[in-house]
């Protein structure tokens, strides 16, 4: 997933308003309280942000790839 995948699925999951002020303001418990804006600052993988975002936001994985019901492939470790 690129970052402006992310920044789209975001979006269209959560809506514009919503989905900014939560990348702005929600702190990612499983990624030391990052909000989204610093994980994807510091290069953590947008995937990775992405389903700890959605975890969080208790958004079931059909819902969470949003119309194309796609998930990204996992980035290589």
């Amino acid at each position: 997933m690129r970052e402006r995948e992310f920044w789209q699925l975001l979006d269209e999951v959560f809506g514009r308003s919503y989905g900014r002020s939560l990348a702005h303001d929600q702190a990612l418990d499983k990624l030391d309280n990052k909000t989204v804006e610093e994980a994807l600052s510091q290069g953590i993988e947008p995937r990775v942000v992405w389903n700890v975002l959605c975890d969080q936001m208790d958004i079931p994985d059909p819902q969470r790839w949003g119309s194309d019901h796609n998930a990204p492939p996992m980035p290589a470790q």
